[in-house]
């Protein structure tokens, strides 16, 4: 079959670049360029922001800022790994042997906080700074028997095979090998360890609060964003802002495929708009390098991006389009959508609407027929009949395949599934043209997700065909 030697190279192409051959390879779609021209930024690098302070990029999932006083530094979102946050710490000592006096969470997500005991030594009076409603997001998860979330490695790839991960977009995440393993800083890890996250000491309520801390004049600011526990560090004098995870270079992560907790727009919004109103000279984000030049412009062009969608969405819905019609009326304006940190790397412009609708107006849609859904078998029983059975439905999805239109294979490869679940031939043509449809996908979350799904059915084909 055609569509079989297409799907065998696209396996050779996208193993070809995860291997760093040189080979040439036609098949690469754009998505997969931009995605990998995007990681080239994140290798390791200690990139100094103002007189004294310095931020690390590549070492830990997470960037990891350093502001040396008179006396003592003061860290910024330690990282993820400990291992991998001791090389952090070694590389500042090489610009300062002054000990640290403070550690500060932007919020409680593992990865700026699990590397803190690389920082942190008992009994030297280390103050270890968060917000009253730390890790919030992780209680939640955690009440609703939800500690991970509902797919957490299908959409941040941990269970992809490394020929077909291309990161989240953002950072390349830790390997987690069943034995251990090499993570992208070069720090071999062993899968079980204990936290790292040393709990808060120091905890900050309300609005703001103005610090002196080694001589370091700075202001802690809540910002609820993609937590509610977030917060943003102010350095006044320096007008140098650590945004936390309110802002990388990507569009916003505001809702996580891996269905984390529901997060808020309007108050994502909010706090970009406090955090312009600082106007800052410099603006350090969550994980990607920080913006040394027109850093004002930069998180008013964030702002105004994502209240943009918020606003057109709303606006849709009162006009009752539905979420698929919304996606395209909402869309970024071209001075706006051009711009490389608000391309979909890892959030999505298409899944911020879709949230945006879920979060204030519920999962009706409006359309009336969403009211009396049948069954996935029920529907796909209704498409079969319309072509003369289930057998013809593969045929269509093979012709489908074969033109070039995977997704129209996938779509109906699936209903034929849902009618003859031990059917190897449907669950081996699912697989195959999610793969394609994956290695097109300019979105890191949904990326992995669809190749897991892929990989899931062809393992199933697989075991089917025995």
């Amino acid at each position: 079959m055609i569509y079989k030697s297409r799907a065998i190279l696209l396996w050779i192409c996208i193993t070809l670049v995860s291997c760093g051959s040189s080979t040439e390879v036609s098949a690469q779609s754009d998505a997969t360029k931009k995605l990998l021209d995007r990681n080239k930024v994140l290798g390791k690098q200690i990139i100094k922001v103002a007189d004294n302070v310095y931020t690390a990029i590549g070492y830990t999932v997470s960037a990891n800022s350093m502001i040396v006083g008179d006396d003592g530094v003061v860290i910024i979102d330690p990282g993820q790994m400990p291992a991998a946050s001791k090389l952090v710490r070694q590389e500042f000592e090489k610009i300062t042997r002054k000990p640290v006096r403070a550690i500060i969470y932007t919020h409680g997500h593992n990865d700026h906080t699990n590397g803190t005991i690389a920082f942190f030594e008992e009994g030297k009076d280390i103050q270890v700074w968060a917000r009253g409603n730390f890790k919030a997001e992780t209680k939640r998860q955690t009440e609703a028997g939800l500690a991970n979330g509902a797919r957490p490695s299908n959409t941040q790839g941990f269970d992809l095979p490394e020929a077909q991960k291309i990161s989240v977009g953002i950072a390349i995440p830790p390997a987690r090998p069943p034995r251990g393993g090499v993570n992208s800083a070069g720090v071999t890890t062993a899968p079980a360890r204990p936290s790292g996250t040393v709990p808060p000491t120091n905890i900050f309520e309300g609005d703001r609060l103005s610090l002196e801390i080694a001589g370091i004049k700075l202001d802690l600011v809540a910002a609820p964003g993609e937590t509610d526990d977030q917060l943003y560090v102010w350095l006044p004098e320096q007008r140098v802002i650590f945004a936390g995870d309110n802002f990388y270079q990507s569009w916003p992560n505001v809702y996580p495929l891996r269905g984390t907790a529901r997060r808020s727009t309007r108050d994502w919004i909010a706090s970009l708009a406090n955090m312009a109103a600082e106007n800052p000279l410099v603006l350090v984000g969550g994980h990607t390098p920080p913006i040394t030049e027109d850093a004002l412009t930069v998180i008013t062009n964030y702002h105004d991006a994502l209240k943009w969608v918020h606003d057109k969405t709303i606006e849709g819905a009162k006009k009752f389009l539905t979420p698929d019609e919304l996606v395209g009326y909402a869309a970024l304006p071209k001075h706006l959508a051009d711009l490389d940190y608000l391309q979909d790397y890892y959030g999505s412009v298409w899944g911020t609407v879709r949230d945006i609708y879920a979060q204030d107006l519920g999962w009706f849609d409006g359309n009336p027929l969403n009211l009396h859904r049948e069954t996935p078998v029920q529907q796909a029983k209704r498409i079969a009949d319309l072509v003369g059975g289930a057998d013809k439905l593969l045929l269509k999805a093979h012709e489908q395949m074969a033109s070039g239109d995977e997704l129209g294979a996938a779509q109906l490869a699936q209903h034929v599934t849902k009618l003859q679940p031990a059917n190897a031939a449907a669950y081996q043509l699912l697989g195959e043209s999610l793969a394609i449809i994956a290695e097109r996908t300019f979105n890191a979350p949904a990326r992995n997700y669809t190749f897991s799904s892929s990989n899931r059915y062809l393992k199933k084909a697989a075991e089917l065909g025995k």
